[in-house]
């Protein structure tokens, strides 16, 4: 079953949507949208259990792929491009599977078509160990993340999941912050998140893969399954940058972005 995705619309054009990765929000990408929305009516979504989109107990690629084209469809949207980061990136390509008829071009920031081992086991250990109840302020739930997630720069971006409770729904002694995140689904279905998207034949429309240089997410093993799955897709890459390319060197990212979408319009 589909979930109406919190969404935010900017700009005007051709659709152009953008899919945040894990424990992310449509925030995450708020730069390129700003970056774009001179020609493209940008559209960012808050996936499910992340962010102010509904929690639910299931969490897959096919899902989130028809949680997309389920908002497409309550749009209006016949077909559109999608931009997605890292997660986002593998639901991208789960909707170009699943649906390449409502997709015009796929651009990717810094995921493979593949399955990876579990990066995230400090975090989801960290996020379940927190008692909220006695978090009174964002310091007091950094100083209890610390002990889980070494890098500030890691634990800021996992904290603005953090978000305080109107006071109507506070109860006496309870929690004053809570999690925007599904955390205990997120951590039963990280099998999933971690592996592959699923497709019975390849994508043949356009595909951009942006790297970050010194991340290792894309690496050249992956070439063939990008290749069979998405045999017209392309490789950039940005030098200096990790993971976070898209926010390290938003500049860089939103030009490929712009001459990739651009390209053949």
């Amino acid at each position: 079953m589909t979930v109406d995705l919190n969404h935010r619309i900017t700009g005007e054009g051709a659709p152009l949507i953008l899919l945040h990765g894990l424990f992310g929000s449509l925030e995450n990408l708020g730069g390129i949208a700003r970056r774009l929305q001179d020609e493209w009516q940008i559209h960012a979504l808050d996936q499910r259990n992340h962010g102010s989109s509904p929690h639910t107990d299931t969490m897959d690629y096919p899902a989130m792929a028809a949680d997309v084209i389920a908002y497409m469809d309550s749009q209006g949207i016949d077909r559109a491009s999608i931009l997605g980061h890292s997660m986002g990136g593998k639901v991208a390509m789960q909707v170009a599977l699943q649906a390449p008829e409502r997709v015009e071009k796929v651009i990717v920031a810094d995921i493979a078509p593949v399955s990876y081992k579990p990066r995230h086991d400090e975090v989801l250990e960290g996020l379940k160990s927190i008692d909220l109840t006695g978090v009174r302020s964002r310091q007091d739930a950094d100083t209890l993340l610390a002990e889980f997630v070494e890098m500030p720069s890691t634990r800021q971006f996992l904290l603005k999941n953090l978000e305080r409770i109107p006071r109507e729904e506070q109860s006496e002694g309870g929690p004053t912050f809570r999690w925007r995140l599904n955390v205990p689904v997120i951590d039963a279905c990280y099998a999933n998140l971690a592996s592959a998207p699923e497709g019975s034949r390849p994508f043949e429309g356009p595909v951009l893969f942006i790297k970050g240089e010194e991340s290792a997410y894309i690496q050249e093993k992956h070439r063939d399954e990008i290749q069979r799955l998405f045999p017209a897709a392309e490789l950039r890459i940005i030098k200096g940058t990790g993971h976070w390319l898209h926010a390290e060197k938003a500049d860089s990212f939103a030009a490929l972005c712009r001459r990739f979408l651009d390209n053949n319009r």
